[in-house]
């Protein structure tokens, strides 16, 4: 049986509105473009990387 993967929940909490274009950009990858859009992502460094670029723009639950 395999191991279950390790998930996140990401919530867009702040708006993109005159942030920079790689933030944007980073909000879209994640799959979020507007507030208070979620979604459930896999727990890969990737990914932890592309959140700690855009944290002050989402909200992360379900941290390990």
């Amino acid at each position: 049986m395999a191991a279950a993967k390790k998930t996140l929940k990401v919530t867009q909490i702040g708006s993109p509105i005159g942030r920079t274009k790689d933030q944007r950009a980073t909000l879209v990858g994640l799959g979020l473009n507007k507030m208070n859009r979620s979604r459930e992502l896999e727990d890969t460094p990737s990914v932890r990387g592309m959140i700690n670029k855009v944290s002050h723009l989402v909200r992360v639950e379900g941290e390990a």
